[in-house]
């Protein structure tokens, strides 16, 4: 106790902040990077005029909630107050649209990731750089607003995300990690740059619009990991800690996006590792060891905090019909009046799930409570399905419901490792999957067909990832990568639980993918014609 009362008196900490989607979380670590004290702020997205948005107002509102809960944590547990410390980091959700013009101002409300609303842009853009652009892109954002012919366009001076407006505005610096400004525009990894091609071909593109800027010049700049991004300013410290005891001078590293710190919180940024993350929505990330052969729509290209290539899936759907069917199997406990422990529920279904046929008995479901863009719906029907003739049991039926679980998913990851050929060691897994230990990791490396490994700290979350990174920047010894940093430094002696590939259940597991593709007209039929 002496020890970290000490360290935080000292400085000898490092403190990250990532504003989630419903949550924004600080989090202290000490020098052996384990957190000692956290806070938090709870917060909601807003639909305004048909676009999801966040009032800039309460950005500064949840920063500062979060900021005061955390120094109450210190206050509490250590009886000290924190007014330094070593090494600072902001994170928050990729994505979106941010522009403001010479004087600071905010020209249009913040257009989050989860707008849909640049279809056409996006579609232009992968055609004109033959580079995959979703729609959440900064880019596909600023495209489509010219495309809209916006009156604000002429007036920007600076485009951003939250994490890079929220270092501005501490730091006074235009910079951005390079793994969050992978979700802005692509990178060149060679360079760890913006592409200068491709700025140069949309700079062409909208030449005509005789705009008094061109795209590198509102673009922020880009940093790797381990670099210096500024120190919090007076005004800064203020921001962020209204009593004014917070001191300013503090070293602050790179802002950086959300997929990039659940990277470092796993430590999966070395090439041929990656990670999973599988709750309500599901994404896997794959750290590349070179450029695909070819764009492809299901594949979402971004960068480690370091640069490396990375090769994004992301699904809609996972847990919440999986759920719902142990919702009912508590309802019918209840009904015969037996008092439901849900833990024990939930572990009791998921391993009966390990004792059914490879290929779920010739199950089939489907888990699409919303649509999901991988298989090309935009709405969802959650379906189970069976021939008389199929193996209706318990243990195949909450398999059926695993598997589907990760359906979209490996229609995705197919194209990675049976298409492109991509190779991976080990894939570290996180989430509400994998609560109950050993039944999501098994069912995960089935699907996959490579090693899944679950640890302790996977739970800490991306708040604790960009602490991470701060300290990196701070302590970062002279030619040592962030992978080596991480497996050395902080990751040291733990290995996890690692689960390898069966390959009955990796045969059963593209039985059932085999089904689920060719039953897909039954989920466009329950869409077409169930309303």
């Amino acid at each position: 106790m002496s020890n970290l009362k000490e360290a935080i008196e000292s400085g000898k900490t490092s403190l990250g902040i990532e504003l989630g989607s419903t949550r924004i979380k600080a989090v202290l670590i000490d020098e052996a990077h384990k957190p000692i004290a956290s806070g938090s702020y709870d917060w909601e997205n807003q639909l305004e005029n048909g676009i999801w948005t966040y009032a800039l107002e309460e950005v500064w509102k949840g920063l500062r909630g979060s900021y005061q809960a955390l120094k109450a944590d210190v206050q509490e547990r250590y009886g000290v107050k924190l007014t330094t410390v070593g090494a600072l980091g902001i994170s928050a959700m990729m994505h979106g649209y941010l522009v403001f013009d010479k004087e600071g101002n905010q020209l249009v409300p913040f257009r989050t990731w989860r707008n849909t609303i640049t279809g056409q842009a996006s579609e232009e853009l992968t055609k004109l750089f033959n580079y995959q652009i979703p729609q959440r892109w900064s880019i596909a954002h600023l495209y489509q607003a010219v495309l809209n012919g916006e009156e604000h366009l002429p007036r920007i001076d600076y485009m951003t995300t939250l994490s890079g407006y929220i270092h501005w505005k501490l730091t006074g610096k235009r910079v951005m990690g390079v793994g969050e400004a992978s979700g802005m525009f692509p990178i060149d990894t060679e360079a760890k740059q913006f592409y200068g091609r491709m700025i140069d071909q949309f700079d062409a593109l909208v030449a005509d619009k005789g705009y008094p800027w061109k795209l590198g010049e509102i673009l922020p700049e880009v940093l790797c990991a381990g670099e210096h991004a500024g120190t919090l300013t007076e005004e800064g410290a203020k921001l962020l800690d209204v009593s004014g005891e917070l001191k300013a001078g503090i070293p602050c590293c790179p802002p950086e996006g959300d997929a990039g710190t659940g990277m470092v919180a796993t430590n999966s940024v070395k090439q041929r590792t990656g990670n999973i993350s599988a709750g309500t929505s599901v994404f896997a990330m794959i750290v590349l060891e070179h450029e695909l052969k070819k764009v492809h729509p299901e594949i979402d290209m971004v960068t480690t905090p370091d640069g490396s290539l990375v090769g994004m899936v992301h699904c809609n759907n996972c847990t919440s019909d999986l759920n719902a069917w142990v919702g009912i199997f508590k309802e019918f406990a209840e009904s015969f009046g037996v008092e439901v422990d849900m833990n024990k529920l939930f572990g009791t279904l998921y391993n009966k799930a390990l004792d059914g046929d490879p290929d779920c008995g010739g199950l089939l479901a489907y888990n699409y409570f919303s649509g999901e863009h991988l298989t090309g719906f935009e709405e969802g029907r959650p379906l189970f399905v069976r021939r008389p003739e199929s193996r209706f049991t318990l243990a195949n039926f909450m398999r059926v419901h695993l598997f589907t679980a990760l359906g979209a998913l490996k229609t995705g990851l197919d194209i990675l490792f049976k298409e492109e050929g991509v190779e991976a060691d080990e894939v570290l897994g996180h989430g509400g999957l994998f609560k109950t230990k050993g039944v999501g990791q098994k069912i995960v490396a089935a699907a996959m067909n490579v090693p899944v490994v679950v640890m302790e700290t996977a739970g800490e979350g991306g708040a604790w990832g960009i602490a991470l990174l701060a300290a990196y920047m701070k302590h970062r010894e002279a030619g040592k990568s962030l992978g080596d940093y991480l497996q050395e430094n902080v990751f040291a002696g733990e290995t996890g639980v690692k689960a390898e590939p069966d390959s009955a259940d990796v045969e059963g597991f593209d039985a059932f993918i085999r089904r689920y593709t060719a039953g897909l007209a039954i989920e466009r039929a329950a869409v077409e014609n169930l309303r």
